[in-house]
C-alpha cells in the first residue's frame, strides 16, 4: 500500500518519489507487454470510446444494431435447418426465426431497417426434404 503525502510536500514531488523507488526496487521490470508498442496510432479523429472497442476485439464479440443482429441469425437458421436430422427439427427453427422476424416488422428498432420477411416454412421443408437421399439411396425429388 501506498503511503500518505506527508503535509508540506508538493504533490509532484510526492508521486516522482514513489517513482523513483518502485524503480529501484524493480516493480516495472517484469509487466506484460514491456517492450511492446502501445497500439497503432491511428490518423482517426478521436473516440472516446475506443477502450470498449479494443475490448470488444480482444473477447472477439461485437455488437450489432437489432436488425442486422437478426438478419445474422436468420441465416445461421436456415444453415441450421440445411443440417436438421429432421423435418420437425427444421420446422421448429424457421417458426422460431419467423415469431423473431415477425416481432421486429411490427416493433421496427432503430438502425438499419430489417429488409426480411417470414420464410414460408413448408417451402424450407421442401428444400430440406430434396437435399435428403431418399430411402432408397437415391436423392429424393
Amino acid at each position: 500500500m501506498t503511503e500518505r503525502k506527508p503535509p508540506g510536500v508538493s504533490f509532484e514531488s510526492f508521486v516522482d518519489k514513489q517513482i523513483r523507488d518502485a524503480e529501484r526496487r524493480g516493480d516495472f521490470d517484469a509487466l506484460p507487454g514491456a517492450g511492446r508498442p502501445l497500439g497503432a496510432v491511428s490518423d482517426a479523429p478521436y473516440d472516446e470510446n475506443w477502450w470498449i472497442k479494443q475490448k470488444l476485439a480482444r473477447e472477439g464479440l461485437s455488437v450489432l444494431p437489432p436488425s442486422l443482429a437478426l438478419r445474422k441469425e436468420a441465416e445461421d437458421a436456415l444453415e441450421a435447418a440445411a443440417k436438421a436430422p429432421s423435418e420437425t427439427a427444421v420446422r421448429r427453427i424457421m417458426t422460431d426465426i419467423n415469431a423473431k422476424i415477425s416481432e421486429m416488422m411490427f416493433k421496427p428498432p432503430p438502425g438499419p431497417p430489417l429488409g426480411l420477411k417470414p420464410y414460408d416454412v413448408d417451402e424450407i421443408v421442401r428444400d430440406w426434404r430434396a437435399s435428403r437421399p431418399a430411402p432408397d439411396g437415391g436423392t429424393a425429388g
